[in-house]
């Protein structure tokens, strides 16, 4: 038995190049992440918005943004992370983090929510999304409320449900 092999595999391990890091995407200044972040990690989500028509603090009635309920997928399709209210993202591996807004720009296209940035506000368990201090909300595509004259007395308490998508950048310090 050639126990040679095992040990030149393990040595090329050691000196392969490290993985490609990925790379910032394109956005206003406003929504950039801090210059000690790298990108960790990116999904693609698609799923819903989520409002309910209900009385805001003016007691006047409009569709008021209850929370996301999507899946985000890798780049290779897998499903990695589900993202809900909170707004809050549970990866896989059990690990979570709370997002908080700390910049809104408002989408190039006309029919979408805002791109937004976010930094974590809150974490739960030891995996990837532990170490997320920034997050990134682009590229989005639909999910905004339905028209205001469809919230009226009579439907209040009621949901709708706008479809969306949008890719997220989860952001660490760099090590």
């Amino acid at each position: 038995m050639n126990h040679f092999f095992p040990a030149l595999a393990w040595i090329s391990l050691l000196l392969a190049p490290p993985a490609q890091m990925q790379a910032r995407p394109d956005v206003p200044d406003s929504l950039k992440a801090p210059a000690g972040d790298e990108v960790i990690l990116v999904g693609h989500a698609t799923g819903s918005q989520i409002y309910v028509c209900q009385a805001g603090a003016d007691q006047k009635i409009s569709w008021t943004l209850k929370g996301p309920e999507a899946d985000l997928v890798d780049a290779q399709g897998k499903k990695i992370i589900h993202h809900f209210a909170g707004p809050t993202w549970k990866h896989n591996d059990g690990s979570e983090v709370t997002g908080r807004v700390v910049a809104k720009q408002d989408a190039p296209k006309p029919d979408a929510v805002a791109w937004l940035l976010l930094t974590a506000a809150t974490h739960t368990g030891s995996g990837i999304l532990s170490r997320v201090t920034t997050i990134q909300r682009i590229h989005t595509e639909g999910g905004l409320p339905p028209n205001a004259t469809s919230c009226t007395a009579a439907a209040t308490g009621t949901e709708s449900k706008s479809a969306y998508s949008a890719d997220y950048y989860f952001y660490a310090p760099a090590k």
